[in-house]
């Protein structure tokens, strides 16, 4: 089971939705970055909050262990801990033997023989915020460079009485220089999509215009240049041949609705194929997509820091 993201600044994640804690270690972060715990604190919001939002009452703290001394990271692997204070396990006790549809309960018991049945164990979008953690620091070092990430909610219709809603996120990296990634199996828009397609509930990425490209001729598609290589459109999303141009980076995330209902009757099934109709007792989200932007941001700006690292990040 991998639970590590990136090459050169890495994060690995640990920790399960209902266990004690989540956290991390991050490796391969520059010495001597002041850290804006402000930042940190704002990202960490981000997450917890918005309208349909989950009722589990988390304060997200996030502790530090090592590799940061009066504020300042050391070049050494930074280990950090959020403490699970809210988890109310005991809402998960009737139905430990069954799976949820739309889950990964059976995809993991199928894997590993063995599962965490409290709220999803690591596949719960309680992951992420270690991963907010990542992309803040990630985010610190860009900001140094002028480099800078932020997303736009493009669709995410109000859900249902007694339903829930998915939605889209834009994402836009402003100030990134020519020359960011690998050719041919590292590009930027690969990484990238890997990045986004790793969140939970991700079903679909796009690169600058995305499916719309194919609708398009040639002519209207390719991206005229400016005399300053700059360019008129941006149909490309920044990125041409895998590494980017100069251009703002623009890309799409999709995800699908939370398919687990409060208050619904909901199809489970056992170990033996035998269906039960269960009623669903719970916190969960309605509308994850607002508290999803922030995580988006995160994949992205680490993703941005790893594989522009020889070339961007050393000039810190």
């Amino acid at each position: 089971m991998s639970n590590t993201f990136g090459n050169i600044f890495r994060i690995t994640t640990f920790g399960e939705s209902h266990g004690a804690a989540v956290g991390g270690v991050i490796d391969g972060c520059p010495s001597k970055l002041a850290i804006d715990y402000k930042l940190l604190e704002e990202e960490m919001r981000r997450r917890h909050v918005g309208d349909g939002a989950t009722q589990r009452n988390e304060p997200d703290r996030v502790e530090f262990l090592s590799g940061i001394l009066d504020g300042e990271t050391l070049g050494t692997p930074i280990a950090f801990l959020i403490r699970n204070t809210d988890p109310r396990s005991n809402d998960y006790n009737e139905t430990d033997r069954l799976y949820r549809p739309g889950h990964a309960d059976y995809t993991y018991m199928r894997r590993y023989g063995i599962r965490d049945w409290r709220g999803g164990g690591r596949a719960s979008g309680r992951e992420t915020a270690c991963r907010v953690v990542g992309g803040a620091i990630a985010k610190m070092l860009l900001a140094r460079l002028g480099i800078s990430i932020s997303s736009t909610i493009i669709h995410n219709p109000e859900p249902k009485p007694g339903d829930s809603s998915g939605g889209v996120i834009e994402c836009v990296v402003n100030g990134l220089p020519a020359g960011i990634g690998d050719p041919v199996f590292d590009k930027l828009n690969a990484r990238l999509a890997a990045a986004m397609m790793s969140i939970p509930s991700a079903t679909a990425f796009a690169m600058g215009c995305g499916e719309k490209a194919a609708w398009m001729t040639g002519k209207e598609y390719r991206d005229e240049w400016n005399q300053d290589f700059t360019t008129k459109t941006n149909h490309c999303g920044g990125v041409q041949g895998g590494i980017s141009n100069g251009m703002p980076v623009v890309f799409r995330t999709t995800f699908h609705p939370a398919v687990t209902i409060n208050s619904d009757i909901t199809n489970y099934i056992d170990e033996n194929g035998m269906i039960h109709p269960v009623t669903v007792t719970g916190r969960f989200d309605s509308n994850h997509i607002p508290r999803t932007a922030v995580v988006v941001e995160a994949m992205a700006a680490m993703t941005i820091v790893d594989l522009g690292y020889r070339k961007v990040i050393r000039e810190l």
